[in-house]
């Protein structure tokens, strides 16, 4: 396999993870917190509703995830193309 051709292809893989992980920090924030908190409202966590809670601290956690997951998933990326810290 040629370099051009490895390096397209990691780079491919790099952006599909970069928008999963942007699709779902929108949804997250965007969706869950502000679009859908009046269908979340019937759903109580902690004291408040669903809605509420994504708004104020699940988003952080899910943003949290988000970045511990794309560090684990690019050091495998990297790994897998040779292009890893040794």
């Amino acid at each position: 396999m040629s370099l051009d051709k490895t390096s397209a292809q990691y780079w491919k893989a790099n952006v599909r993870l970069i928008l999963i992980s942007l699709v779902i920090w929108a949804l997250v924030s965007f969706g869950f917190g502000i679009v859908l908190r009046p269908a979340l409202s019937s759903i109580e966590v902690g004291g408040t509703d669903l809605g509420f809670w994504f708004a104020q601290q699940g988003s952080i956690l899910v943003f949290l995830a988000l970045i511990f997951f794309y560090a684990w998933r690019m050091n495998k990326l990297d790994r897998e193309y040779g292009v890893d810290e040794v």
